[in-house]
């Protein structure tokens, strides 16, 4: 049996394209996730099909070419840029002969890896038992049949039933244990709805800079890097605003594109400051030339986890790197006025101010007050399309 762990191996990458033309950005993304696991690319295949083949997912023409690579550079792992079934896994693995992983099974393993507070890792935990629960087949092949034989005689059952049995008694407990964080948090909800206090919410795609906004806006010193999902454990901050409600504000997991099912459904304890918040400041890499596909993956999620439909303020970020320093602080107002796109750079901390104006605007202590709308940099309502909150 393969040992599952990706890191601090030599892999080869493979991402083909299904009625697209070109792999480029797919591709670069592979490399970071690759990279964030702790695994040496040495190798890329890529190639373009109608549709996925049943048995081996590249097709045979293509193994074979993604054979010849992990020979030529001595390739431990193939990582799969799509979702395998656990048959198209297993047969893959036994016609490379070394590990094969798909990109679900990638993201899981980062997520282990980030893993630092006791609810986080729990979520991650019954992440992976889930995803596991739907792959056994591919450990306990060889124990079909019944064990007999001396010590060996149980009462009746396979091994495959047995192990499957335990993981489901272990995803039990874990539901259990995330159900009760769950709970304490809805506590701490009412308790802020008591105390009239506003709550807010950054999301965004993974290395867009939430956290180094959210350090920027509370001075809070949670771990920012630049590196994909820096931050798995949600942290929740009193933000202070001049003329404004009283505010929190909390720094959530990164979002990606196809983010597997399983964490999404693990972390939902830790999304639901995102689920009921007030006001999702939803920060954008203004620098990527995917942001309108990452917006798009991020709402997707959102929608998943029943976010859908709450207030969004987009927040351009890295506006030093977009080569617009400019255009830092500058506001775009929606059709009733308020501010609906803020551009800043939470590195250098250029448009913070105006943030925070357009946080004045959306949460004013005196109902119609609007301080922001006064400053030189606040221009009239934009024409240019907002991304929609869903």
């Amino acid at each position: 049996m393969f040992d599952r762990h990706a890191g601090n191996d030599r892999a080869a990458l493979v991402q083909l394209a299904f009625g697209k033309s070109h792999v480029g950005d797919d591709l670069d993304e592979l490399r970071s996730l690759a990279d964030t696991a702790g695994a040496q690319c040495v190798g890329v295949v890529t190639g373009h099909r109608d549709k996925p083949d049943a048995a081996l997912f590249a097709g045979r023409g293509k193994v074979g070419e993604i054979a010849d690579v992990c020979a030529q550079h001595e390739a431990q792992l193939v990582i799969f840029n799509h979702a395998l079934s656990g048959v198209q896994e297993r047969n893959l693995e036994r016609e490379l002969s070394c590990r094969v992983i798909d990109r679900r099974t990638l993201i899981l393993d980062i997520f282990a890896q980030r893993a630092r507070s006791a609810e986080g890792k729990l979520a991650v935990e019954l992440a992976q038992l889930e995803h596991l629960s739907t792959r056994l087949v591919r450990g306990w092949s060889h124990l079909e049949r019944q064990r007999g034989g001396i010590g060996l005689r149980g009462p009746g059952e396979k091994q495959l039933e047995l192990d499957r049995r335990l993981i489901a008694g272990k995803i039990r407990a874990l539901r259990e244990r995330l159900e009760r964080v769950e709970r304490q948090r809805r506590t701490q909800r009412r308790q802020r709805e008591r105390s009239q206090t506003r709550s807010i919410a950054i999301v965004g795609y993974t290395n867009a800079g939430k956290s180094t906004l959210f350090n920027r806006l509370t001075a809070a010193g949670t771990y920012a890097a630049d590196q994909l999902f820096a931050t798995l454990d949600t942290t929740v901050r009193r933000l202070f605003v001049a003329d404004a409600q009283p505010l929190v504000v909390s720094d959530t997991v990164g979002f990606i594109r196809s983010l597997p099912h399983e964490l999404v459904a693990a972390f939902k304890a830790t999304l639901l400051e995102a689920v009921e918040a007030d006001l999702l400041l939803h920060v954008v890499d203004g620098a990527s030339d995917q942001r309108e596909a990452q917006i798009e993956a991020v709402n997707d999620v959102l929608a998943e986890i029943g976010a859908g439909q709450i207030p969004q303020l987009i927040v351009v970020n890295k506006c030093d790197l977009l080569g617009l320093g400019h255009d830092a602080g500058r506001i775009e107002l929606d059709p009733l006025g308020l501010p609906a796109r803020v551009f800043v750079s939470a590195r250098t901390g250029e448009g913070i101010d105006a943030l925070r104006r357009a946080l004045q605007a959306h949460f004013p202590r005196q109902h119609g007050v609007q301080a922001w709308a006064s400053d030189e940099h606040d221009p009239a309502p934009s024409s240019q399309p907002t991304p929609k909150a869903a």
